[in-house]
């Protein structure tokens, strides 16, 4: 008979194999995918790299695709996703914005080639149902409340404070931010960029 977990014996060591396997590949796919972008990636690297095979890396993530899609996604909710947004200090939003940035370029070029590779236009995370939605509601109520500009929708407000943040990341047309920059430069920027928000949504 099985444990009275109704598992098999070794189940729960299959499954954190199992878990262990799928993180190494989705974070052996950054490296590639963030260097090469969809087309140029090679799954045979992504698996040997993460120390696993390509029927492994295609029977959890479908396609390459997919896999860099899901890698994509797990990287905006292990970085932007967790930096908060309150409805008083949206200049602080965009500086802890600019930190994540600056923390992982890597992100910044999956979310490029996925512009120039998976979505040309329109929302680049429209198939994630809901996915700005605590944001934004946020961003609604502090309007509703007078603490940032009314006439503009959630949906704007919250793209173009997206964007300031972006100012010198790795997607920048004149400077991208490096860590190996004094801390003095990232204050200036950090300084500037709070108060150009905070000018920009007054209500």
């Amino acid at each position: 008979m099985w444990p009275l977990s109704n598992k098999p014996v070794g189940y729960h060591g299959r499954v954190r194999d199992g878990e262990a396997t799928r993180r190494r590949l989705l974070d052996a796919a950054v490296a590639e995918f963030a260097a090469h972008g969809v087309a140029g990636a090679r799954v045979d690297r992504i698996a040997a790299a993460a120390r696993a095979n390509k029927a492994q890396l295609y029977a959890y993530f479908g396609s390459k695709e997919k896999l860099f899609d899901t890698v994509l996604w797990d990287r905006v909710e292990r970085n932007v996703d967790s930096v908060p947004l309150t409805g008083d200090d949206l200049p602080g939003y965009a500086t802890r914005l600019y930190d994540a940035y600056l923390e992982d370029p890597e992100l910044i070029r999956l979310a490029t080639w996925a512009r120039l590779e998976r979505v040309p236009e329109g929302d680049l995370f429209a198939h994630v149902e809901g996915h700005y939605a605590d944001k934004l509601a946020v961003i609604a109520q502090a309007q509703r409340d007078g603490r940032i500009a009314a006439d503009l929708t959630p949906l704007d407000l919250h793209s173009m404070v997206i964007a300031l943040a972006m100012t010198w990341s790795p997607a920048s047309i004149t400077i991208a931010a490096g860590r190996q920059e004094d801390e003095s430069v990232h204050t200036r920027r950090k300084q500037a960029l709070a108060a150009t928000v905070r000018r920009a949504f007054a209500p």
